[in-house]
């Protein structure tokens, strides 16, 4: 999570309501294009990766709405910004699209019986954080050199996105990717004014795409399983930190209830999971919100009271999205993956006994390889937990090199 310089200091003005409203625009405009590229790259098409970011909307703001209001705790939601990066680095799968689909219903019943079967959550937290964190990072740096790879191709597209990220980002942290997003919609719409294209009205229009899911083992593997711990260990179990930071306690077992049942729901209009948010709830918990802590739920109600009617708007920013020339979106998505790339990579090699591990794990993840039909995320992490249980049998001794380095 970063730290907000001074211009994101809290003035006396704060109420739950603005906290609300600030938490739900930063945490929708920062990484939607990250959403539409991940559900893209395993299969769906435009229109139904439009469904899918409205479905993810619109479940996670009636699922914090009601915790809120339920637990009187500012308990923010979120989409699974790091699933929708691994999304994007799996490609894909056999199945295609339906199989995604069932992959994404997997992950919710996961993370339902996480709540209710307290054995499958210490499976869960058995996997060693520096792994999960360099897997995330192997699947991240793709992403994050994308702007790198699009500027050598248009700079004269890339430069003034990434010219007002940098500037914005010096003064305040919080806006810099909705106001790279925002240079980006400027191109895009010079760009398909100069194109004689204009976009149809009907494509504006919030539509619903239902897909019935299909499952194959390959996307089990390879899509469900790193989702879901990608989400657990990325999302969930730091957004109950967060919260504890501010004196909340989270209700565990209703809060995976209500995040694994809207993914389910959720799954068949093409949304991929939600979760607890993390930089969403420190934005909607802390004093500033309130200096009552009783009454900060009210900043997360009103942030999925704001969800709702994005929701709405999440068709005609696909479509936005689906007319831009090659590369603005990518860098949009790139830039805002660079935080958390960052976090992951600190995560991996803060602890040195883990090292080799979590340097094998990150490559294997960054190398985008395909074995069976299953993407780089899941032999990233099988590789890494077997390198670490090997060097964790070997015992020091004073001949050692390895020991005494």
């Amino acid at each position: 999570m970063t730290t907000a310089d001074a211009s994101d200091r809290p003035t006396p003005l704060s109420t739950p309501v603005s906290a609300g409203i600030v938490a739900s625009l930063v945490g929708f405009t920062s990484s939607f294009a990250v959403v539409l590229t991940g559900l893209r790259a395993v299969g769906a098409s435009p229109t139904e990766a439009a469904s899918g970011l409205s479905a993810l909307c619109l479940t996670q703001a009636l699922g914090m709405m009601w915790l809120a209001r339920r637990y009187r705790q500012p308990i923010t939601l979120a989409w699974s910004t790091p699933g929708a990066a691994l999304l994007a680095g799996t490609g894909v799968v056999v199945g295609g699209w339906p199989a995604a689909v069932g992959a994404f219903v997997t992950v919710g019943v996961l993370i339902v019986l996480t709540g209710l079967w307290p054995t499958l959550g210490a499976i869960v937290s058995k996997i060693p954080i520096p792994l999960a964190q360099a897997m995330l990072a192997g699947v991240l740096l793709p992403l994050c050199s994308a702007p790198v790879a699009a500027f050598a191709e248009s700079p004269t597209r890339i430069a003034p996105v990434v010219i007002v990220w940098l500037v914005v980002l010096r003064f305040s942290a919080r806006w810099a990717v909705p106001a790279a997003f925002a240079a980006a919609a400027a191109i895009i719409a010079a760009d398909v004014i100069a194109g004689g294209t204009p976009i149809a009205g009907a494509e504006l229009i919030p539509r619903v795409d239902w897909t019935i899911p299909q499952w194959s083992w390959q996307a089990t593997i390879g899509i469900a399983v790193p989702l879901y711990i990608v989400t657990m260990a990325s999302q969930n179990i730091p957004g109950t930190t967060v919260m504890a930071s501010f004196g909340f306690r989270i209700p565990w077992r209703a809060s995976m209830a209500v995040t694994g049942t809207g993914t389910v729901l959720g799954a068949f209009a093409g949304g991929h999971t939600i979760n607890l948010a993390a930089i969403s709830a420190a934005l909607s918990a802390n004093p500033a919100a309130h200096p009552d802590p009783t009454r900060r739920w009210t900043a997360a109600f009103t942030a999925g009271c704001s969800y709702l009617v994005l929701a709405l708007l999440a068709t005609a920013l696909a479509t936005l999205v689906a007319a831009a020339p090659a590369g603005v979106v990518e860098t949009v998505a790139g830039l805002a993956l660079l935080g958390t790339l960052a976090a992951s990579l600190f995560g991996a090699l803060e602890h040195a006994s883990d090292r080799e591990a979590t340097v094998l794990t990150f490559l294997v993840a960054a190398s985008g390889l395909t074995f069976a039909g299953i993407g780089s995320a899941f032999w990233a992490l099988v590789v890494g937990l077997v390198v670490r249980a090997v060097l964790r049998r070997q015992s020091p001794t004073p001949t050692d090199t390895r020991a005494t380095d």
